[in-house]
């Protein structure tokens, strides 16, 4: 037998040293010939992400566990936030920072069912979602080229008695005006969530120090999608300062219970069956009451065990996605006669998601796209344009009721029209983001 007269602990490590040679051998072995495919995205990982996920498996705790504690505090560390709660996604982030808005903690600062939030619509959908699922009102902003962001020169016009929040995303890690958006909700008194999907690792100065985005707000949120800064498969987080909201966070994410026992321990509180909730029976098991009406949005420990690993690698990606963008802007200034390249926003470093483009009047975007991608390189457009125009909102189109929007939304549609992205990974070399700067110099010349 393999392991006869080996203790467990040696029977893993044996297997773990296997798992790290397997991957050594088999995986990231394929280098880059010119004419390869250049995808706007793809995992960058070595053996220690698939030897943390085999140690995790071997454990078989399947759900969150010790790896989901290491990653929540190692990532609140990272950031300098306080509170930090994994989810199964991005989008699943973003329901629940939206619905902690929405508890009774909060009293008269809570979201209740028609009221606003001021949101744009010209990115992914799922930042806005939660909104419309509850029966809030989102309130559509135009936004600005070449920054692609939020136009805070709109927002006193998007305001009523009704407002009760902004929740709007970094547009492809490109930091929105922190400054005037913050300043705007401290004078109306409403929260702010920073969907910081697609920014993780962006930097903003904020009373004369840089701090990480999605930490200025009330609450940030963070995706771990495959094509993200860092990855873990599906995953997300949500994190705050604010330890009312943190509590509701957790409270959402976990099936609504009013118990902040972690999985697999009972009686922290040393309160489990002395107290009295709602028109329970007096002693009612503590770990059966629910103060919210929640979800199980939990991560499991293999994909934290994941994530455990790209944590320690992030610093790096962060570097070289800045590095791909600048290469990659300079090939691209010979052309800014044809294209609107990217701006950083005004005080900000970003963590750049994606390279954005936006076709001058003449030059027609499909064709440019469609040469492109025949080349072999994929691009993306700003996810859904216009989000308004898309079939899931042709009901409330159509009835005019459930959104509103601050003037037409110009910009925004010259984006869905005339805009595409390609991606600065930190998996792609000096050669592909040359390769790739080539192809769409030449597609804009055609």
């Amino acid at each position: 037998m393999m392991f006869e007269n080996k203790t467990e602990n040696e029977a893993k490590n044996e297997i773990l040293e296997m798992v790290r040679e397997y991957c050594r051998t088999y995986h990231n072995k394929k280098e880059y010939k010119k004419g390869d495919r250049i995808p706007y995205a793809s995992r960058v990982y070595d053996e220690e992400e698939m030897v943390n996920l085999i140690d995790s498996s071997l454990e078989f705790w399947l759900t969150s566990g010790r790896y989901t504690d290491e990653f929540e505090k190692e990532f609140a560390g990272y950031l300098g936030v306080k509170f930090c709660s994994l989810v199964n996604s991005g989008s699943s982030a973003n329901l629940v920072a939206f619905s902690a808005l929405t508890s009774p903690l909060l009293g008269e600062r809570r979201i209740k069912r028609g009221d606003e939030v001021i949101t744009v619509a010209a990115g992914f959908p799922t930042t806005v979602t939660p909104i419309i699922q509850y029966g809030a009102v989102p309130v559509f902003v135009d936004v600005t080229i070449p920054q692609y962001n939020i136009d805070v020169t709109q927002l006193e016009a998007a305001v009523s008695d009704k407002t009760k929040a902004v929740m709007i995303a970094h547009t492809l890690g490109n930091p929105f005006d922190l400054v005037a958006v913050k300043a705007f909700c401290d004078k109306y008194g409403l929260w702010l969530v920073e969907d910081n999907c697609d920014a993780l690792g962006s930097k903003y100065v904020w009373n004369g120090e840089e701090k990480f985005t999605g930490t200025i707000g009330d609450i940030g949120t963070s995706s771990f999608y495959p094509p993200h800064h860092m990855t873990m498969g599906e995953g997300g987080a949500v994190y705050t300062d604010n330890p009312i909201l943190h509590k509701a966070i957790r409270s959402f994410r976990d099936w609504g219970r009013d118990c902040v026992c972690p999985s697999g321990r009972d009686n922290l509180c040393g309160h489990r069956f002395d107290k009295q909730y709602g028109e329970l029976p007096l002693g009612y098991d503590h770990k059966y009451v629910y103060s919210h009406f929640g979800y199980n949005l939990k991560v499991t420990d293999m994909q934290a065990a994941v994530g455990c690993a790209q944590l320690k690698k992030f610093p790096s990606f962060i570097e070289r996605r800045r590095h791909n963008f600048a290469r990659l802007y300079r090939n691209l200034e010979c052309v800014q006669d044809k294209l609107i390249l990217p701006e950083a926003c005004p005080g900000s470093t970003p963590s750049w998601f994606g390279f954005m483009m936006t076709c001058r009047d003449g030059i027609d975007k499909t064709q440019v796209v469609d040469y492109i991608e025949s080349k072999g390189i994929q691009t993306r457009m700003l996810f859904a344009g216009n989000l308004t125009k898309q079939p899931c909102f042709d009901e409330m189109r159509k009835s005019g009721t459930g959104y509103r929007t601050v003037g037409t939304l110009e910009v925004t549609d010259r984006i869905m029209e005339s805009t595409f992205w390609v991606g600065v990974y930190p998996g792609m070399t000096d050669e592909m983001i040359d390769d790739m700067a080539q192809v769409i110099i030449t597609a804009t010349q055609i």
